[in-house]
């Protein structure tokens, strides 16, 4: 049974363990805190008490055990019985037990317990599939002796770019060629190179190795690249290109790494789908307009590329970053790893049951698994471990992280958020960046204070917990918000964002936001609009439109993502944008912008077009050019008719609205001396 489709009837036992009374447990708390679960404490669970374990997976259907580190003997314990309840497992150790403030941490570790309980969706994979076929890419003996170790594990072929004096092996096991990367593309299983200046080595090559005539343009597909050249990195963000393996040639710990790695990629190969997209809501383009490239300047892999009128996104490829989810304004792109919504529950949980079991002034520390549990847990062995209302949240990325999750976090009574991270870091901060500086713009105009959401960028413990403990405690929600979040995309930014405005302690009617911030309005010159409505067919998201009724430009504020296209596309260049969050206007639903009577087509009296306009087209055409004066003049009445009236005049009449006058005969000498003959005048003279 998954956490997913878990029964929610069930009754969970919690299995709460003081490992050799190292921490001390607050029943009290957990008790305020887990309401409606059962509670058993021990202080040896993983070896004298594991039948306090055993008898819990026999009376109940859920179980949380709080503890990590020995959750791989629990599941074998599992396993044996054939155990389909659901289990899970919670860190209350190094998180909260081991600390300074482990006394006051009760509420922490009843907020831990609970949040763990939160059923994850499950995760769809991508299968990469590598027979092993390998290309060692180098420039000298170090590529060769690479070649022949990996040769027994895989099907290698050795590319020299560039080569020296390089000696000739003794058999030829492994095939070695000359030539030069031009071009990469591909992933584990399926790469295509393009390589310029390719030879094959003479079979009689005697003391050096002697290539052939070169020539460009050859394609070599392979399952791995192996890249020992030294040189450039053959792919954006190389490091995360799997099946694409790079070291530096003068390093012999990193290729020793490189070659254990390279052997065992044989075989099928599960890479989770870490994002979703929705083509229909991608407002990357329309007419050949750009809009919104958000996604594609920060993708650090390629693995997003132009499609049209939306982008696509390589499974294959994707690192799983998710800053394109991150800033993704229409909600096109969506986070699965796991999905935000879920992610939000989580959290939600967190801070309600520490907030119920006694808690105050919690801090949400949010973390990826491989830095920040790693830091959290040497904070907990070799320091005073974290603060009693630092509450840690894992995340896949820390780059992930959008707008709802910090507006969710203080609307659900945290009085501050850190994002922690590397002093390094590993993939580009510049989406995350942006959205914390959306986040506190929005926290301080809704009373929060300042500085209540910010990022933390340390390899060192004792850097993480100074930068912690001078956190000022910010204002806190007067109301804390309890709603559930659900859905995905722009409708749940929306509702985390009205949430954090209903539980501001000093909601205010408009906040100004940062430039390029996914929410905004647009101004229009009314004067200069014609009502073409070009800008309502570009719109991706809905958020201007027309009437069918009359010439109509209408706009709702709380649609618009400030992709820009209105404003690129409007041939009158009368629209300008304004990045903020109105909150009435959100409320307000739509408004009209400009509004006009239709002109009525004077053969059918059907309604089209703008009068306004027609009249003013008119008007400056009537008898002041010449497709519209003299024998021309009815032309003018085409103009006020509506396209099918239109087409039944110039068919019926065949009459060509386009056709110009006769342009007059050339008059020629022979004319000239004609004309003079015949009024009696010496051509001559």
């Amino acid at each position: 049974m998954t956490q997913a489709t878990r029964p929610q009837e069930a009754t969970r036992m919690l299995m709460v363990c003081s490992c050799e009374d190292t921490m001390p447990l607050d029943g009290a708390a957990l008790s305020r805190g887990c309401k409606g679960a059962e509670i058993r404490t021990a202080r040896h669970l993983c070896r004298t008490q594991t039948e306090l374990f055993t008898r819990a997976l026999g009376e109940s259907a859920a179980v949380t055990v709080a503890c990590t580190q020995e959750a791989p003997l629990f599941e074998e314990i599992a396993a044996d019985l054939d155990y389909a309840g659901d289990l899970v497992f919670a860190n209350i150790r190094e998180t909260g037990g081991w600390s300074r403030e482990a006394k006051a941490a009760g509420p922490k570790m009843a907020a831990l317990l609970a949040a763990a309980a939160e059923p994850m969706p499950p995760v769809s994979f991508t299968t990469l599939t590598s027979k092993g076929v390998a290309l060692v890419y180098g420039r000298d003996e170090a590529a060769l002796s690479i070649g022949q170790r990996l040769a027994e594990h895989l099907d290698v072929t050795i590319l020299l770019s560039r080569p020296g004096e390089i000696t000739p092996p003794r058999v030829a096991e492994t095939p070695v060629l000359k030539g030069t990367i031009a071009t990469a593309t591909g992933w584990l299983g399926a790469f295509e190179l393009r390589i310029d200046d390719y030879a094959a080595p003479a079979p009689s090559s005697r003391a050096r190795l002697v290539f052939g005539e070169p020539r460009n343009g050859a394609t070599s597909h392979c399952d791995i690249v192996i890249d020992v050249s030294g040189g450039t990195p053959l792919f954006p963000a190389g490091e995360l290109r799997a099946g694409y393996l790079r070291a530096d040639p003068g390093s012999p710990a990193a290729i020793e790494k490189l070659i254990a790695e390279a052997a065992h990629l044989v075989g099928e190969f599960d890479k989770p789908n870490y994002v979703r997209l929705n083509e229909d809501l991608c407002a990357h383009s329309r007419s050949k307009k750009t809009g919104c490239t958000r996604c594609l300047e920060l993708c650090p892999t390629g693995a997003i590329t132009p499609n049209g009128d939306h982008v696509a996104i390589s499974a294959e490829i994707c690192a799983g970053c998710g800053a394109c989810a991150a800033v993704c304004p229409t909600g096109a792109v969506t986070y699965a790893l796991p999905p935000t919504d879920a992610l939000l529950r989580r959290l939600r949980t967190l801070l309600t049951t520490y907030a119920d079991a006694g808690g105050r002034e919690a801090v949400v520390l949010l973390h990826d698994g491989e830095h920040g549990e790693a830091l959290i847990d040497a904070l907990a062995r070799f320091g005073d471990g974290l603060p009693a209302r630092v509450l840690p949240l894992r995340v896949n990325e820390i780059t992930q992280i959008g707008l709802e999750t910090f507006a969710a976090a203080l609307s659900f009574g945290a009085s501050a958020v850190r994002v922690l991270g590397r002093a390094r870091p590993k993939h580009d901060l510049a989406g995350l960046q942006r959205n914390l500086a959306y986040a506190d713009t929005l926290a301080a105009g809704l009373g929060f204070g300042p500085d209540r959401i910010g990022l933390i960028e340390t390899d060192d413990p004792d850097q993480l917990a100074a930068a912690l403990s001078r956190l000022v405690p910010g204002t806190v929600s007067p109301a804390p918000a309890r709603f559930r979040p659900m859905g995905e995309g722009r409708p749940l930014l929306r509702q985390t964002i009205g949430e954090l405005h209903a539980a501001a302690p000093s909601p205010v009617a408009t906040v100004a936001m940062p430039p390029r911030a996914p929410f905004g309005t647009v101004h229009v010159d009314t004067d200069g609009c014609t009502l073409c409505l070009a800008c309502v067919s570009a719109c991706p998201v809905q958020a201007l439109s027309d009437d069918p009724e009359r010439p109509t430009l209408s706009f709702q504020e709380d649609l618009c993502v400030q992709c820009g296209l209105c404003e690129a596309t409007c041939p009158e260049k009368v629209i300008t944008l304004e990045p903020r969050i109105d909150f009435e206007a959100w409320k307000g639903g739509r408004r009209v912008i400009k509004q006009e009577e239709p002109f009525h087509c004077i053969s059918c009296a059907k309604p089209f077009g703008v009068r306004s306009t027609i009249e003013k087209i008119a008007a400056k055409l009537e008898n002041k050019h010449w497709m519209f004066s003299g024998d021309a003049a009815k032309r003018i009445s085409v103009l006020k008719m509506c396209e099918d009236c239109r087409v039944e005049v110039v068919v019926n009449e065949s009459f060509d609205p386009h056709l110009s006058p006769p342009r007059p005969p050339v008059r020629t000498t022979e004319d000239y001396l004609r004309e003079r003959a015949e009024r009696g005048e010496d051509p001559l003279q």
